[in-house]
């Protein structure tokens, strides 16, 4: 795999953010970030079963007959979130007291499964490790934000934000401003790179 690939992979999690670009996991994202507590929480978790299962599907990939593709993945998905949930539940049990109903669930998260679809079943090793760490740091840092905006609004005194209706609202301008900010540096990358090739002229 050439350095490009890499290096796209990297940035997976930054331009393909999964939550505010793949608008994938929006469900456990908007019921999970109240606080700033549960929603790290929960992406850590997620994040974890991601980079696990992307490199073990990746590792696996030539052995998994492709008819049982889905449902294997599943299975190792599946492994890994119940590593997860018996770890939280045993060393972080108000964690697993808030967020513990929807850590079984990750298994069908469209995140996960997203990317071992479309990345870690079609490559190796190192780049779906790569490409698991980059995605999983993304949503937590989406999660994360979003959870942080909505327990700083609720505190100040605006409630509607810690419902779902408030949720969907602060979703929605984050993932504006998302989508406007990487649209305006790609512009700005796409001029400076016409520049380039013509010498500077207009």
């Amino acid at each position: 795999m050439n350095k490009n690939e890499l290096k796209k992979a990297a940035l997976g999690g930054l331009l393909q953010n999964p939550v505010f670009v793949l608008v994938l996991g929006t469900c456990p994202t908007l019921a999970m970030s109240g606080t700033l507590a549960n929603a790290f929480g929960l992406g850590v978790a997620t994040a974890f079963v991601l980079i696990c299962s992307n490199v073990f599907i990746s590792l696996l990939r030539k052995v998994i007959p492709d008819r049982v593709r889905l449902p294997g993945y599943i299975v190792i998905i599946a492994t890994f979130v119940t590593v997860v949930e018996l770890a939280v539940a045993k060393f972080f049990p108000a964690l697993n007291e808030s967020v513990g109903v929807f850590i079984p669930l990750i298994v069908v998260n469209c995140i996960i499964l997203g990317r071992a679809e479309a990345y870690a079943g079609k490559h190796g090793a190192l780049p779906s490790l790569i490409d698991g760490v980059s995605m999983g740091l993304g949503f937590i840092a989406a999660i994360s934000l979003l959870g942080l905006i909505r327990q700083g609004l609720t505190l100040a005194g605006f409630g509607v934000f810690s419902q779902s209706a408030g949720g969907f609202i602060i979703f929605g301008i984050l993932m504006a401003l998302f989508n406007l900010l990487i649209d305006t540096v790609k512009r700005r990358n796409r001029r400076q790179l016409f520049r380039a090739g013509t010498g500077g002229k207009q």
